[in-house]
């Protein structure tokens, strides 16, 4: 082989390896994401901002410490081993969307809405696939895991993409509250974040939501 034409190949395979990458990274979150959701009905849209109705749903969750970062790791490892097999008859359940933290901290309405600080206790929630019952459910091994029906509940919730930092989190919170209080909407729950993709999704490619939990009239 000419030496010459060396760099030139290794130039082209490189170039295939990257393309190959950003088109795995492109076309793997949103297929990976084609999962069963949440289900819910919107009630009122406008722009980023909704109104649902949520349907009851059962729920596989954890409760674990520190800052929201650590604590969603440690928690979806917690229950993707759940959901993998690790119960009391080795089944394998579905994955579905999105994955959900809440601080076990409550606010007030109106009351300025920032990231918690480290040290909190945060929930972390997979919704379970519709298709099983509270009875059908194989039991988690670890009693970290708890499995718990929750009934059908409210919501306002904005939606965005990109990143997830405490900063991005603050400014949707803050903006679904102003939303919520503009609205005259009532709520003493703490707000909700839901994540929708995989990691390796590129963040133009994400969906991401805070959530907030309304007082039924």
């Amino acid at each position: 082989m000419n030496t010459k034409s060396k760099p030139k190949i290794l130039k082209i395979s490189l170039f295939v390896i990257v393309l190959g990458v950003i088109l795995a990274a492109v076309l793997g979150g949103p297929i990976m994401s084609n999962v069963e959701q949440a289900k819910y009905e919107v009630k009122q849209t406008e722009g980023a901002f909704e109104l649902r109705d949520y349907a009851p749903m059962i729920v596989a969750e954890v409760s674990v410490s520190g800052d929201r970062e650590e604590a969603i790791n440690e928690g979806f490892r917690l229950i993707a081993d759940y959901i993998f097999g690790n119960n009391t008859t080795s089944q394998k359940v579905d994955m579905t969307a999105p994955v959900i933290q809440q601080s076990s901290e409550k606010i007030a309405m109106t009351a300025p809405v920032m990231q918690q600080p480290a040290g909190n206790l945060w929930t972390v929630r997979f919704v379970m696939p519709s298709a099983y019952s509270l009875e059908k459910l194989p039991k988690p091994n670890n009693a970290k895991v708890m499995i718990k029906e929750i009934p059908g509940k409210n919501f306002a919730v904005i939606r965005f993409s990109g990143t997830t930092t405490r900063e991005k989190l603050s400014l949707k919170t803050e903006e679904l509250m102003k939303q919520v209080e503009l609205k005259k909407l009532k709520t003493d729950a703490s707000p909700v974040y839901a994540f929708f993709n995989p990691p390796w999704t590129l963040p133009f490619l994400r969906r991401n939501e805070v959530m907030i939990e309304l007082i039924q009239k």
